[in-house]
């Protein structure tokens, strides 16, 4: 007779424990443990008595130089910012995981993934929606779905049998976290249906070779929901980005067996769906103030393409006894880190001004070569000198006031030259590496924090 047993699971993280605790000791937070029951068909004991000899499949065990290479078949989607984070297109048999927060446009962005492969047979498993919801929203945004099929259901054991029965190309399951096997007794949504309803999808997958994009929920702390064994089962792991005010939307490949996790996709959200950003960096500065203090132009690298990108930076007096440090799209901590090497080795007086720094275009940089931008648009601003509107800024600052060399320095300049500025500074280090003779535009090199300064003026 099976045994029963019990454990409790984080429903955040993924710990187990055969006790109950409040907090989990794993990831802190508070009444996340519940109860999941655990089958055993065996005992321990009449595993070890059994006289079932597993046999080695020959064909499964090969030197490396006897395998010969498969070149993968991909779809492509047509888009070609999705193209592009994906490595090419939708490789047959793979399982896609997307996640963003609630409203940011996965489910838009896969119906019109559905729209551009008109060609190929499509099941859209929704858990959230029903079918006429999904019917509105197509119609509003004027999608011309053909081959395109939609069930409205959650439970695991029915969505496979009409995957099975229909045989489609492309399944889109939106979302994971509202489906649920019925042989397990925990909610739908928790640590253990999550697990085990992706490795039933996977193995539907592999064995079929057809392609599952998985629509995932995220955590406030801005990770996929679930455990992090569920990153590690899919084939690529896909992060939507952006702010719900803006209408910018970065698609960014975390994980990805086919290809690199290096390039991102860029979307503009319109009233007709997600409309591909083909030229960035020409539409983060199309609104750009021309000869305002504070303002500063720096080049950071999304995947392996430069963006050129406007720093705001306001140094105001404070009214209160601790001055404010506001930083929107730019690391809190970095911004300090900055302040306190303006005031060490520049001798500026921050500590009774109020500093706010934000990145234009509602994007987050988190790469420190815009760090020499940031602490020029702080030091343009308190002295209320315009930076010149055509010269970019790139560099990382040390806590010694060193500014340190950065990577693909002449993709950056390239693309400031291509924009039509005219003048760029870059860190000393990087100029023994460079043709400077090929570029049109000017580049002058910088040691120290104070250069750059000077050179602004």
């Amino acid at each position: 007779m099976a045994k029963l047993k019990s454990k409790y699971t984080c429903q955040s993280c993924g710990y187990s424990s055969v006790r109950w605790s409040g907090k989990c000791p794993e990831c802190n937070n508070w009444n996340s443990m519940t109860e999941e029951l655990i089958t055993h068909e065996k005992d321990i004991r009449e595993r070890k008595n059994s006289k079932s000899i597993l046999k080695v499949n020959e064909n499964n065990f090969k030197a490396l130089s006897d395998i010969s290479s498969i070149n993968e078949s991909r779809t492509k989607t047509h888009i070609t910012e999705l193209d592009r984070v994906l490595g090419g297109g939708i490789v047959d048999g793979s399982v896609i995981l997307i996640g963003g927060d609630p409203g940011i446009g996965k489910s838009t962005l896969m119906l019109q993934l559905a729209e551009k492969i008109g060609d190929k047979k499509i099941l859209y498993v929704s858990g959230e929606e029903s079918a006429s919801q999904i019917k509105l929203r197509a119609d509003r945004l004027n999608f011309n779905l053909s081959n395109f099929f939609i069930l409205s259901e959650t439970n695991l054991d029915i969505i496979q049998a009409v995957i099975e029965r229909e045989r489609p190309e492309i399944v889109v399951v939106d979302s994971i976290q509202t489906v649920y096997r019925s042989e397990i007794e925990s909610a739908p949504g928790t640590v253990s249906q999550l697990r085990e309803s992706t490795a039933l999808l996977m193995n539907l997958a592999k064995s079929d070779n057809f392609s599952v994009f998985i629509v995932g929920h995220i955590t406030k702390e801005g990770m996929i929901a679930g455990p992090k064994v569920l990153e590690h089962m899919v084939d690529v792991v896909l992060q939507f980005e952006g702010e719900r005010t803006h209408s910018f939307r970065i698609l960014r490949g975390i994980k990805n067996r086919f290809g690199s996790t290096n390039e991102i996709g860029i979307f503009e959200m319109t009233e007709a769906g997600l409309k591909e950003v083909l030229n960035p960096s020409d539409v983060f500065l199309s609104q750009r103030n021309y000869g305002a203090s504070g303002c500063v132009i720096s080049a950071s690298m999304e995947g392996t393409r430069p963006v050129l990108i406007e720093v705001q930076g306001l140094v105001s007096s404070s009214n209160y006894g601790i001055p404010q440090r506001t930083s929107m799209g730019f690391d809190y901590k970095k911004l300090n880190i900055i302040v306190a090497v303006l005031e060490k080795k520049l001798g500026l007086f921050l500590n009774k001004y109020d500093i706010f720094l934000n990145i234009a275009g509602g994007i987050k940089i988190d790469e420190p070569a815009i760090d020499l931008a940031v602490a020029m648009s702080i030091y343009s601003s308190l002295k209320d000198i315009p930076v010149d509107s055509e010269t970019v800024i790139l560099g990382e600052v040390g806590l010694s006031g060193e500014v340190r060399t950065i990577s693909y320095a002449e993709r950056r300049i390239t693309e400031a030259e291509k924009l039509g500025f005219r003048k760029i500074i870059i860190p000393k280090g990087n100029l023994k590496n460079l043709n400077l003779k090929k570029f049109k535009i000017k580049v002058e090199g910088v040691g120290k924090i104070k250069e750059a300064s000077e050179l602004i003026i």
